[in-house]
């Protein structure tokens, strides 16, 4: 297993609707595994495959440190086909450091997608795991948690974010 790279606001590749993955394609559950691996190194509760890179609709989930009774999650092809309520949260992201954002996303969800060894599932959801595929899917259809800020806000991050970036050069 690897730790990929994450990308990071504002990389252009992060606001890209992303590809379904072929049925049966190859080297998936490696890919998988490295996501997994990425995700915990970098302490996060979900990771999708456009933040390290990867035009393809997979994400891997793992809600435990908010949820104990939650187990590690695989999607490919995810697709949320119900939804109901609202309910406002506070996000972060692994792409967009330093910033939090009140989130309004479906109370409960039912995400339909395929398991590693493509099975297909569907995942009745709510609390942190509702919001954590939200969250997750919103990347494979080029969608950022700055993307809810309004427009004074996310230039606000955008220029602090160019700060951070000529600092380090």
């Amino acid at each position: 297993m690897s730790v990929l790279g994450i990308l990071k606001y504002p990389d252009p590749f992060l606001k890209k609707v992303v590809d379904p993955v072929p049925e049966g394609e190859e080297r998936i559950e490696l890919f998988i595994d490295d996501m997994f691996e990425t995700m915990r190194y970098a302490r996060g509760i979900g990771l999708a495959a456009p933040q390290v890179g990867v035009g393809k609709r997979v994400i891997v989930l793992d809600v435990s440190p908010v949820d104990e009774s939650a187990k590690p999650l695989a999607l490919i092809n995810p697709e949320v086909v119900e939804r109901e309520g609202k309910e406002e949260s506070e996000e972060g992201c692994l792409s967009v450091p330093d910033l939090t954002v009140k989130v309004q996303r479906a109370q409960k969800v039912v995400v339909s997608g395929y398991t590693p060894a493509w099975k297909l599932i569907q995942v009745e959801a709510n609390g942190i795991l509702a919001v954590a595929l939200q969250h997750e899917i919103d990347h494979l259809n080029g969608t950022l948690i700055v993307d809810y800020l309004s427009r004074l806000k996310r230039e606000l991050y955008r220029k602090k974010v160019k700060k951070m970036f000529a600092r380090r050069m």
